[in-house]
């Protein structure tokens, strides 16, 4: 290799690592513009009981994330609810806890949830064929959202969607 094809080999590969960060850049800014955009209509989410009941189901899994309902390709970013990762979701008498690692646990009030089903598709995730619990509630500012949850054991689903008493219509 002579000295022109490195230097001309060099420059290529500068510029091509600055074209990649300007995009990388690019990306985070409308990550964080979408989270400014939702912080209203979100707002906060339910505290947490001091005492809930014992657990009725427990299933470990990844917590996929949250999107804005009924589009499942809308993903929240506010806050670390745009995050994947592991959690353990929790059936409790007054409601459901996703406790997540890494991240805020969410608690989803009983009188909140209008449905619980299995979907294929939530928050850019694709699983096989209903794949991902899927939790549709209401937040107290008002806005329906879907909380995406994909178990280790998908067979534990009959579970869930037995546990909410009104099946799984939303």
């Amino acid at each position: 290799m002579n000295s022109e094809t490195l230097v001309a080999s060099l420059i290529m590969a500068g510029v091509l690592a600055l074209l990649i960060a300007f995009i990388i850049q690019l990306m985070l800014r409308g990550w964080r513009k979408r989270a400014e955009r939702q912080a209203e209509l979100i707002g906060t989410l339910p505290d947490i009981p001091t005492q809930v009941g014992p657990a009725a189901i427990t299933t470990p899994g990844i917590y996929v994330g949250c999107t804005m309902a009924p589009a499942w390709s809308q993903r929240i970013t506010v806050g670390d609810l745009g995050y994947r990762s592991k959690a353990v979701l929790t059936r409790h008498p007054e409601g459901i806890l996703v406790q997540r690692v890494g991240a805020q646990p969410i608690w989803i009030p009983n009188d909140s949830i209008s449905g619980i089903r299995t979907e294929h598709v939530i928050a850019g995730k694709v699983a096989a064929r209903d794949g991902i619990l899927a939790i549709r509630w209401k937040l107290p500012s008002g806005v329906k959202i879907d909380t995406g949850f994909r178990a280790d054991n998908r067979g534990e689903y009959k579970g869930w969607l037995q546990s909410w008493p009104e099946g799984v219509a939303l």
